[in-house]
């Protein structure tokens, strides 16, 4: 297949193994939300923030540097097994490191989360070389299946053990099925490929070299992740803790939903097309047109309805994180962009950028958490988090203007325009009698208001564009078709 039609095909894969998985996890987190205590979820997430705020040297930005078409990487089996060598290494330096800090420093459920944790993110590091390589091939299928494998069996085990008092490790099963499945599915069931240890200094020296501007944006990237989190248990405590890492963790779904399928694809693509400046443009604009679009949409309209979700879905017991939920949604929407940006910077192979904007990033941070933190708790420091991603994303956009052609007014206008738009009617749609407070026909009302104002508007504003978007994706799934059947022919011809 060319490689628009694999990266069509690996999208198409993605986003409907992605909308299965969100399923599962979303009633997974509801219910999780439900039936365990608030303390749990904060126990949890402080050591979620120590295990990936140290790990972040793991990769050394390895990953990048294997996608980034060099002449050290084209033997593609010399290039994996050298990452995977380097990888082993550095794992098990780094989880000696920490289950050493876990056993001294630690006790009782903060200990066991953190050497759970940190052997199944071990686990999930080794596995890197075997995603990598589907991801360089643009062939995604196996990864979509695993994932969805994958989200049915945590969610399966985790609700098992939440509803038997399982407690902490309800939310521990899921790590560890993230971590088990994938080694099994991608190096023993009908390998991706076969782990081997192989040394190659010219390899080595290519990944280190490249790497180590990656690794630093890579530690800025998880320091700005989860700085917050850690600051928010070490200052403000665990129960603000599990209030804020929830109001992040359903905040997240905007960017799982349309973010996630698109950038597992883009950097195969972005790499291909790395010497040509019109295509990369073309393939940069479509999906950062496709994220922004979905992204507002998908946003403004959980921000609408986080009343009735949080009053009726997950309980009220949960009403404390409203002000935090609604102000992670401009960072979750924001940071979609992001990734999409870094994996551009990566695939031309400029890393440097990344960690200039993330020095300046973490500086507003760490200043916005001093000054708004201690004030407004834990809506101050999602307010601190957003302040940074909109500061980072507005130079991230001057900048890849050395590398493709792209205008800020097409991307953003229309559906700012359509988002504020029904956002406003939207809200007035419980103006009617009977839907005022938090209830199933004021939620049904506003979902109904806001989805036909925000797409018809958007319709409008941008008919030809979206068609054309549209026509693009059918004609190329259509060539695929007549690819698929030309081959069926010719096998059948021979036989």
């Amino acid at each position: 297949m060319s490689l628009a039609q694999r990266t069509i095909t690996s999208t198409a894969w993605n986003l409907a193994a992605n909308a299965v998985r969100l399923m599962a996890a979303l009633v997974r987190s509801i219910l999780l939300a439900r039936w365990l205590p608030v303390d749990v979820f904060g126990i949890y997430g402080f050591a979620v923030a120590v295990v990936n705020l140290s790990a972040v040297f793991v990769s050394f930005g390895m990953g990048a540097a294997f996608l980034h078409r060099a002449p050290q990487t084209e033997d593609e089996e010399e290039a994996a097994a050298v990452h995977f060598t380097l990888k082993l290494a550095f794992t098990l330096l780094w989880a000696v490191v920490l289950v050493g800090y876990a056993l001294v420093a630690t006790k009782g459920a903060n200990r066991t989360a953190l050497l759970v944790l940190t052997a199944t993110t071990g686990g999930v590091e080794l596995a890197e070389t075997g995603r990598l390589i589907l991801t360089r091939r643009v062939v995604h299928r196996r990864l979509a299946m695993l994932d969805l494998l994958s989200a049915f069996s945590a969610t399966l085990l985790a609700l098992g053990l939440a509803w038997t008092g399982g407690g902490l490790w309800a939310l521990l099963a899921v790590d560890l099925i993230v971590s088990i499945v994938p080694l099994l599915a991608l190096y023993v069931w009908r390998p991706v490929w076969r782990p081997r240890l192989m040394w190659s200094v010219p390899v080595v020296r290519y990944y280190l070299e490249f790497g180590r501007f990656v690794a630093l944006g890579n530690a800025l990237n998880i320091a700005l992740e989860h700085l917050d989190d850690l600051w928010t248990g070490i200052y403000l405590g665990e129960t603000p803790l599990a209030f804020y890492s929830r109001a992040w963790a359903f905040a997240r779904y905007p960017r799982h939903i349309i973010a996630d399928p698109l950038t597992a694809v883009t950097a195969g693509t972005f790499s291909e097309l790395k010497g040509d400046r019109l295509r990369l443009s073309q393939a940069f604009f479509r999906v950062s047109a496709l994220l922004v679009r979905g992204g507002f949409f998908l946003a403004g309209l959980l921000y609408l309805l986080a009343p009735e979700f949080i009053y009726l879905a997950i309980g009220e017991k949960w009403l404390p994180m409203m002000a935090a939920f609604r102000l992670m949604l401009v960072y979750a929407l924001l940071v979609t962009l992001d990734k999409t940006v870094t994996k551009l910077f990566a695939a031309v192979g400029r890393p440097e950028p990344m960690v200039q904007v993330r020095l300046l990033q973490l500086g507003v941070l760490v200043l916005g958490l001093l000054i708004l933190g201690p004030r407004l708790e834990t809506a101050g420091v999602a307010l601190a988090v957003d302040m940074m991603a909109v500061l980072g994303m507005a130079v991230f956009f001057r900048l890849v203007g050395s590398h493709v052609d792209l205008s800020i007014p097409r991307l953003f206008a229309a559906p700012s325009l359509a988002l504020i738009t029904a956002l406003l009617l939207g809200s007035a749609a419980t103006a009617f009698p009977g839907l005022a407070g938090p209830s199933w026909q004021s939620g049904l009302a506003k979902l109904a208001a806001f989805t036909g104002i925000y797409w018809v508007l958007l319709a409008l504003l941008e008919y030809a564009q979206l068609r054309d978007m549209v026509l693009f994706v059918i004609a190329h799934l259509r060539a695929q078709e007549r690819r698929t059947a030309a081959a069926q022919l010719t096998g059948d011809s021979a036989q």
